[in-house]
């Protein structure tokens, strides 16, 4: 699958996906979630869902496969890490969607120069300012009541919802967010077009915060990992009745140049109870079955390693569709992105 395809395709989970996380005639309709999760440094794609029935795997990674009889077999061909385990039920339930060899042509295999490709959308010979998200809010407005089109938990980077006319907050910490914004005051835009922008920024924190509530208590336990508390943070805000449309959550850590075993093992293992526990927040708060939940990283891994413990990046790589309706929401988009408006145009 092509990525700008994958991504007109993920689009279209928020536009017109089944009842439609949202519909572009109708953007008082966006009562459904996303959820982006960024893998972020380019994780090992053939270590998370292993295909420990082909012997090329195992004589190209000598000291790096998995071990076949550590697979958690998902089918007689591939299967998850091990620390994925807890994710294997939603796969046998028809909850979690793997979607392989995703990419784009001409590849580019510097770290930034690829999450910024798949961030905006664009061909890897094009530079937008505006992520994909953010000409999506451009051109099927979300409700202006909503505390903003998204936010961004766990990086200070702007991914897809980068760009001015984009309503979006990256929240590190949402009671420092929330009592600082108290210092802020709504203004009147003026004339002046640079003012004009920094005003009309602070009237988006401003209503942000007077709609964002992190007091909400979960019976869910939330890791005690960094991760852990990016989920508690998006959970707080998924609960707010402000309301927003989208989430992009990061998980740091996997530009793994050494000792790549227990550091993708520990990564995978967060990321995995990360997601369970995402998972318990939001059926507490009635959203799990209006969420798609969705995997990303700026590239994979190379089969081989030269020497074997030293990854080097490959071209291609593995994303993962969850939620209640993953598998038909994946296939049904894939059915429809062929006729979807051109968003990275």
């Amino acid at each position: 699958m092509d990525r700008r395809d994958f991504l007109k395709a993920t689009a279209a989970s928020l536009t017109i996906l089944g009842s439609g996380y949202a519909r572009a005639e109708t953007p008082a309709q966006y009562q459904r979630l996303l959820v982006l999760v960024e893998l972020k440094g380019g994780n090992d794609g053939l270590n998370t869902v292993v295909p420990y029935a082909d012997a090329a795997y195992y004589a190209l990674r000598p000291k790096l496969a998995i071990a076949r009889d550590n697979v958690v077999q998902l089918t007689d061909r591939v299967g998850l890490h091990p620390a994925l385990e807890p994710l294997a039920p939603a796969f046998r339930e028809g909850r979690l969607a793997i979607l392989q060899g995703v990419g784009y042509p001409a590849p580019n295999l510097s770290h930034f120069r690829s999450i910024e490709i798949w961030d905006t959308a664009a061909p890897s010979d094009r530079y937008l300012a505006d992520g994909w998200l953010t000409r999506t809010f451009a051109s099927a407005a979300t409700p202006r009541a909503f505390a903003a089109d998204g936010v961004v938990i766990g990086s200070n980077d702007m991914g897809p919802l980068a760009g001015n006319s984009a309503r979006a907050l990256a929240l590190a910490n949402a009671e420092q967010f929330l009592q600082r914004a108290r210092l802020a005051k709504a203004e009147t835009p003026t004339g002046n077009a640079a003012l004009a922008h920094i005003l009309r920024t602070e009237n988006d924190v401003v209503q942000a915060a007077t709609r964002l509530d992190v007091s909400r208590s979960f019976a869910t336990a939330f890791p005690s990992t960094p991760f852990g508390y990016v989920v508690r943070t998006a959970c707080h805000v998924a609960a707010s009745p402000g309301g927003v449309a989208c989430l992009r959550l990061t998980l740091n850590g996997f530009d793994t140049h050494t000792g790549q075993a227990a550091t993708q093992a520990r990564l995978l293992g967060e990321l995995a109870q990360g997601l369970i526990a995402l998972q318990g927040g939001l059926q507490e708060l009635g959203r799990w079955d209006d969420t798609l939940v969705l995997t990303y990283a700026e590239f994979g891994r190379r089969p081989a390693r030269i020497p074997p413990e030293a990854p080097t990046t490959a071209r291609r790589a593995r994303t993962s569709c969850w939620g209640a309706a993953s598998r038909a929401a994946c296939m049904a988009s894939r059915r429809i992105s062929r006729v979807l408006a051109e968003t990275a145009t």
